[in-house]
């Protein structure tokens, strides 16, 4: 069984758009945020939350299911996974690295960062806020992260992240590097083509088709355990919303077919 928890926000802003979603199935995460508090101070709120509610949705025996408006709730998730004794291999999905840091960063956008704070580089605000170590380098296969900037581009080569750039080859790499572990999914749907998924704040060219998603999204329910699927959304004010929408649910659905645990 699945938890179904919705995070409505971009940052510390609230995105009211994805309420749209919140059907009784829902669990809507909606913390009272500091009035005066820094961004990261309002954003840790939040994460303490996402933490809470998905360490109680494994520890009652349920896949947490997670939607939110930016990729840094990952830190959240990746939090409620350890607290309830859960070590995956991460698979994260994204047409950008978000692996910044503020000495790389040409604009200071903290959503290019969080895949970088999670593995203990740059900004650690957020992990410390929810008692998080840094996530092992070995442990993370990043696809297909087709548009980096230059110091971000050297970070990643220069880590251990597994980077991927064809999604289709993201299946053979997550079996020769982890694949006995549990699978957390992290699915930024900017990944997809933009001509598919019009309704994105950061549209790279190009990305895999959703013929390509679908086939590596059954590959991996099919062959491993997936311990929680997270998935940074579309913008709902954005036109092509609804398409948006459809399609990701769609996709993502593939993913919870796979056994958890």
């Amino acid at each position: 069984m699945d938890a179904r928890l919705l995070t409505p926000y971009f940052l510390d802003r609230p995105r009211e758009g994805l309420r749209t979603l919140a059907t009784p199935e829902w669990t809507v995460l909606d913390p009272a945020l500091p009035n005066r508090g820094t961004v990261l101070e309002r954003m840790a709120a939040i994460h303490r939350t996402i933490a809470e509610q998905v360490a109680h949705a494994l520890r009652e025996g349920r896949r947490p299911f997670h939607i939110a408006g930016d990729c840094c709730t990952a830190i959240g998730v990746m939090a409620g996974l350890r607290r309830a004794g859960v070590e995956p291999l991460l698979v994260w999905f994204d047409a950008h690295g978000d692996f910044n840091t503020w000495a790389t960063t040409p604009s200071g956008f903290l959503g290019g960062m969080p895949l970088a704070m999670l593995v203990g580089r740059g900004e650690q605000t957020l992990l410390q806020a929810v008692d998080l170590s840094p996530f092992p380098e070995d442990r993370v296969v990043l696809s297909d992260a087709r548009d980096l900037d230059p110091g971000e581009k050297e970070a990643v080569a220069g880590s251990q992240v597994h980077h991927v750039p064809r999604v289709a080859d993201l299946p053979q790499v997550v079996r020769e590097c982890g694949g006995h572990r549990p699978l957390y999914v992290h699915f930024d749907v900017d990944v997809l083509d933009p001509a598919q998924v019009p309704a994105v704040n950061y549209p790279a060219p190009g990305g895999p088709q959703r013929e390509t998603m679908a086939q590596v999204f059954q590959e991996l329910a099919g062959r491993h355990r997936i311990a929680a699927v997270s998935l940074s959304a579309w913008d709902p004010d954005l036109p092509g919303a609804q398409e948006s929408q459809a399609l990701c649910l769609e996709l993502a659905t593939l993913l919870l077919k796979a056994p958890h645990g």
